[in-house]
């Protein structure tokens, strides 16, 4: 059984957390990029719009990714303490 939980650590630690990390800056400048259109866009309710919806699927992102890790790290201490 030892074998299966290296193979298990490996592929959070190769695989799963940099693509953790990768979506969580994909979010990041989701969010900043909604709040540059917000900024831009300050004199167009449109566009002030648009920058605060991107603000918020931004944030929502952030939130999930961030949840993904603590999921995993719980799941992760979980079988390695079995």
């Amino acid at each position: 059984m030892s074998s299966v939980y290296k193979l298990i650590d490996s592929i959070q630690f190769l695989i799963i957390n940099p693509l953790i990390g990768l979506l969580f800056a994909l979010a990041f400048l989701m969010f900043l990029w909604g709040l540059a259109q917000f900024i831009i866009n300050s004199d167009n309710e449109e566009g002030r719009t648009t920058g605060k919806t991107h603000m918020i699927w931004g944030i929502v992102g952030m939130f999930i990714m961030v949840g993904a890790y603590a999921i995993i790290n719980i799941l992760s201490n979980t079988l390695n303490t079995i």
